[in-house]
């Protein structure tokens, strides 16, 4: 049953039984502690440039007369 609704449910069900009620919190933990070039927080004023320019980007196609 994989890819469907229920087949992740029992897929989660049996991760939890086997490795411990806290499975999906470790493993989410231990990605975000891999990570280590900091993000935009390290740079809050880059973070502040890039968004300004993204949202001057229209996602609208030019009108034409």
């Amino acid at each position: 049953m994989a890819g469907t609704k229920s087949g992740g449910k029992a897929a989660a069900k049996t991760n939890k039984t086997k490795y411990g009620a806290d499975f999906y919190a470790r493993i989410g933990a231990a990605g975000g502690k891999k990570g280590h070039t900091g993000g935009f927080f390290k740079n809050r004023e880059l973070a502040r440039i890039a968004g300004a320019r993204g949202g001057r980007i229209s996602r609208r196609s030019k009108k034409t007369a």
